[in-house]
């Protein structure tokens, strides 16, 4: 199912929406809290991951009172349309079928690359068959035009299951999903194939009414950049990965 499905109407509901800036109000920041290292929940039962420790440094360069909210991938556009948060900050790909529905910040996390798992053993016949995909992705449309049967369930665990389990011949996700899954599987799940160019870099999502938190946010990217402390993050939460900016 492509993302577009699941909107219809939240263009209208964003006009009701009063801004987040005009408000005065704290700026709710809403993840989803399962998709590790991005954004997952910890063991204290608080938000944790790489976009927690960006979304906290951003607001406070931008001087904003944040708060974060936990919200299911499959409605997270539009309950943010609704106004239920600010501003989503969830491992989110700057898309032109998204950005028709919501605004984007400049990207905070370049574009990575999609990747297929499978069970040890199986062939590239794999990814032509039955493939598993979180609903409302760019993997989960990918799929769909690949010609596989595409498989699509509301959460990252399920997916990770699923091929565990036999369930699909295979699955597709964000490569940096996936290297502590593989990793962690003893040898029970492998990479398949090649990785995938889907989709650009990851930014916040804001309504398009936001422009003035929109443009906060965007400065405050800017000057996490140009320190290093993006790039610093990135590294600590992605096995040493290197990105300059």
């Amino acid at each position: 199912m492509k993302l577009i499905k699941l909107l219809g109407g939240v263009a209208l509901a964003a006009a009701f929406t009063t801004s987040a800036m005009a408000d005065g109000h704290a700026v709710r920041l809403g993840t989803e809290g399962a998709y590790a290292p991005y954004n997952f929940i910890n063991d204290a039962g608080e938000v944790d991951g790489f976009e927690r420790e960006v979304g906290d440094e951003l607001c406070k360069r931008a001087e904003l009172d944040c708060t974060w909210v936990t919200n299911e991938w499959d409605s997270i556009i539009p309950n943010l349309v609704s106004g239920n948060y600010d501003a989503i900050i969830a491992g989110m790909s700057i898309t032109a079928e998204r950005d028709e529905v919501i605004d984007f910040t400049q990207e905070y996390f370049p574009p990575d690359p999609s990747t297929y798992v499978a069970a040890a053993g199986a062939t590239m016949d794999a990814i032509k068959g039955s493939v598993a995909a979180q609903t409302a992705t760019i993997q989960a449309s990918y799929v769909s035009d690949s010609g596989a049967t595409l498989v699509e369930f509301s959460t990252p665990d399920e997916v990770v299951a699923a091929v565990k389990n036999g369930e699909v011949d295979a699955a597709l996700a964000d490569d940096a999903f996936w290297q502590d899954i593989v990793k962690a599987s003893n040898g029970e799940l492998v990479f398949i194939g090649e990785p995938i160019a889907i989709g650009g870099g990851i930014g916040m999502g804001i309504r398009e009414s936001d422009t003035e938190l929109k443009e906060k946010l965007n400065a405050a990217i800017d000057s996490i950049k140009a320190d290093g402390t993006l790039s610093a993050m990135i590294a600590k939460w992605f096995d040493g990965r290197m990105v300059k900016y």
